[in-house]
């Protein structure tokens, strides 16, 4: 599965290798409403070139996801910065059933060129955030080249439009349970006169939202519960000076931050109250997701 989205330069040269590579497969093109002769050199060079109208990357994905069948899915971008021949070592832990989704890690090997100024220190910030939140030890989340099994595509929704979808498949993965196994892979610079639609700071905010919303809806604990946390201990300090001035003369001089220490502490015990009524709600939800992927796994 290639998403592409005016690479007229490189689009050739992926289906080459990939064909090379993996002659087995059926390489299919998806292009995102290119200007120029994209698609025309897919089909050229024997692949399958299917239109997706709606603009950004996401929707590219979500269609995938939705019009393809296949017992193994490869996905990797079509400008040619990832390695072909490496591609069955990518497949490899998925053919082994270690894992649902195989990754292509970039960070170990990669061109002078292959990333834009602050990227790969945005990336691991990004991934270490994740780490933390769903306790993992991923090494790189933005990656565009993966294995994936055929039910982890048919089980995993997929709701962003642009850049973030990989952020969104990696969380969204990890909640639904499924294993995720990283392949170091070298990341090569993009050829000359091929340029990146990828634009730093407005997609990277766009990352950033897109981890919080999903923490707060599959993770409300630590989303509320951090914030719980947050305002209880700006309360709590402001109590203790509350509670000083008060043991020396048994009068509170300080009402607007006595105020605002019971306003902190109320909004602390009600985003704990909200986190553990939602991760209740969320358990529920989980138990019954997996008893009708059991059942649909037993009807086949």
């Amino acid at each position: 599965m290639v998403p592409c989205l005016n690479e007229e330069l490189t689009i050739g040269k992926v289906v080459d290798d990939f064909r090379a590579a993996l002659p087995e497969a059926e390489i299919v093109v998806f292009d995102n409403g290119s200007t120029d002769r994209t698609a025309e050199v897919a089909r050229a060079r024997g692949a399958r070139v299917v239109r997706e109208k709606r603009r950004g990357k996401g929707f590219v994905m979500d269609a995938m996801f939705r019009k393809l069948e296949a017992d193994v899915f490869v996905l990797v971008d079509g400008d040619d910065t990832y390695s072909a021949p490496d591609v069955r070592k990518l497949i490899e832990p998925v053919l082994a059933e270690r894992a649902d989704m195989a990754v292509g890690s970039r960070l170990a090997q990669f061109d002078a060129g292959s990333f834009r100024a602050l990227h790969v220190a945005g990336n691991r910030l990004l991934t270490g955030l994740v780490n933390w939140i769903f306790q993992t030890g991923l090494t790189d989340m933005l990656s565009g080249y993966r294995v994936m099994t055929a039910e982890l595509v048919k089980s995993v929704p997929l709701l962003s439009g642009g850049f973030e979808v990989e952020t969104e498949l990696t969380l969204r993965t990890l909640e639904h349970q499924f294993v995720i196994e990283e392949v170091p892979l070298p990341y090569y610079t993009r050829p000359a006169g091929s340029h990146s639609k990828l634009r730093t700071f407005r997609d990277g905010l766009r990352v950033v939202f897109s981890i919080v919303n999903i923490t707060r809806s599959y993770r409300p604990w630590t989303f509320f519960g951090a914030i719980g946390l947050l305002f209880g201990l700006a309360g709590l300090v402001m109590g203790v000076v509350v509670i000083q001035d008060y043991m020396e003369d048994q009068f509170v001089d300080r009402v607007p931050l006595a105020i605002l220490a019971t306003g902190c502490m109320i909004i602390a015990f009600l985003s704990f109250a909200i986190g553990t009524v939602l991760n209740s709600v969320n358990a529920r939800f989980r138990e019954l997701a997996h008893t009708l992927r059991g059942r649909a796994g037993g009807s086949r």
